[in-house]
């Protein structure tokens, strides 16, 4: 399915800040062969449709972007809409199964408003998944409507989820997070959870041969306020499926394609009731979610205090803030001393290595042109962290391996909790290495890195 996937690439959504308007022409393009409905608006009035596709007994209902900046799953139900479409390929015995057993309803971008500006909530500031009783948002009530006149079988709710959450006790990113939500405070298995957890044991089977040791599970505390538990209590087979980190994949275009091959693995079991062949104790064999990730972890780094220094642990997390139709990272330190209960998605052990301050360069640069990447490294070498730009606007988006200052002499740093990571780590007072707003740069043997900053 992975050549499937590349094959039926919807090349025109790259990466995962997409809007409403870039989906409509999209949806458009499928009218021949999947019915379209608008199913309502949202707040702020854009229209929130469905693609239904197949002639089968079995009803299912997909969801996607309830919460607008988790549009992983989004783009592979594009992916899946044009492999659908398709015909006179290896796969037409597939579609004619699929076709003949299911009848597939498809939600993508619940959360239009939230999308537009890229976080989690709707424009009335509301988490859909806790709007699944109450119904104050227009958006929550289009699910509900949806899911009770389709009244599907099965059910999949699909998000996205950190980047720091890995498998319990192991420092392998959860690039998968699977749930099959429980009902009720006593999270028992009836019937309609059973094939939730069947199906999810297939997906693993799946998965554990692609990414092995990446697949987690989330606690199963039931949240009465959640679409997906409620919605397994209302009789539909339930699957949370929550895109997570993957290395060298910021714009999650790889685990994009994990979701559409095991979505499709999904359909199929259900198509031909394969997921009878799996057992709820293959579910709970999965890994429990955890999040002890950290972007930086820098082991025995020597700290000043007064005239002494101390080896303490540094643990650092980035934060991408959304900038316009961009984004740039920030970062700080979020914890120190003993980090053993942490794993760093990048690692370093700085025994013997000392904290130490960087300074700005004095000349001020007329704009970006004169200044670029190997000029930034020969001045990291010499001890700056910061220059000055003559023509950069505050807020200006970069990918320097430095920082940038327009507003301001100087730059924050430090290595107390809170604190900006922008210093270097020398030994005998040679630079050794770089942290620059929390990426970590060997002066030596620097790696190619994309650096997402903004002009401070």
């Amino acid at each position: 399915m992975s050549e499937a996937q590349e094959q039926y690439l919807e090349k025109a959504i790259t990466n995962r800040r997409f809007k409403h308007a870039d989906l409509q022409p999209l949806i458009q393009k499928h009218a021949d062969i999947f019915q379209i409905e608008k199913l309502g608006e949202s707040i702020e009035g854009r229209s929130i449709s469905s693609l239904d596709w197949g002639n089968g007994q079995t009803k299912v209902m997909l969801w996607s972007q309830m919460h607008g900046n988790e549009s992983t799953a989004t783009m592979s139900l594009f992916d899946l809409f044009n492999f659908l479409k398709a015909s006179g390929d290896e796969y037409d015995e597939l579609r004619a199964l699929l076709k003949n057993q299911l009848q597939i309803k498809f939600i993508p971008m619940i959360n239009p408003d939230g999308a537009e500006a890229f976080k989690r909530r709707n424009a009335l500031d509301i988490d859909l998944n806790r709007d699944a009783i109450s119904q104050i948002s227009p958006e929550a009530q289009i699910l509900k409507n949806a899911r009770d006149k389709f009244e599907p079988e099965f059910g999949f709710n699909l998000h996205d989820q950190q980047i720091y959450y890995n498998v319990h006790n192991t420092p392998k990113q959860a690039t998968i997070s699977v749930l099959a939500p429980a009902y009720n405070e006593a999270t028992e298995i009836n019937d309609v959870r059973k094939r939730a957890m069947q199906t999810i044991a297939g997906m693993n089977e799946v998965l554990q041969q692609i990414i092995p040791g990446q697949v987690g599970k989330y606690d199963d505390e039931f949240e009465p306020r959640a679409f997906g538990d409620n919605i397994q209590k209302w009789g539909t087979s339930t699957i949370l499926i929550e895109s997570g980190g993957y290395t060298n994949d910021p714009e999650k275009q790889y685990i994009r394609k994990l979701n559409f091959m095991i979505i499709l693995n999904a359909l199929h079991q259900i198509a031909t009731k394969g997921y009878e062949q799996y057992t709820t104790e293959q579910y709970f064999a999965i890994g429990d979610n955890d999040l002890q990730l950290m972007d930086l972890i820098l082991n025995e780094v020597l700290v000043p205090v007064g005239e002494k220094v101390y080896p303490v642990d540094l643990a650092i997390r980035r934060r991408d803030i959304t900038s316009g139709e961009s984004y740039y990272m920030t970062s700080s330190v979020e914890d120190l001393g003993d980090m053993q209960v942490y794993f760093g998605i990048e690692t370093l052990d700085a025994t013997g290595l000392k904290y130490m301050e960087g300074k700005v360069y004095e000349t001020e640069f007329e704009n970006f042109d004169a200044l670029n990447g190997e000029k930034a490294m020969d001045l990291l070498r010499k001890g700056y962290l910061a220059v000055k730009v003559k023509n950069a606007s505050k807020n200006e988006l970069h990918g320097l391996p430095i920082l940038v200052l327009k507003s301001t002499e100087e730059y924050p740093s430090g290595w107390m909790t809170g604190a900006t990571p922008n210093f270097f780590l020398a030994k005998e007072d040679k630079l050794k290495y770089a942290v620059v707003n929390g990426y970590l740069i060997d002066l030596d043997n620097p790696k190619s890195q994309e650096f997402k900053q903004r002009v401070l």
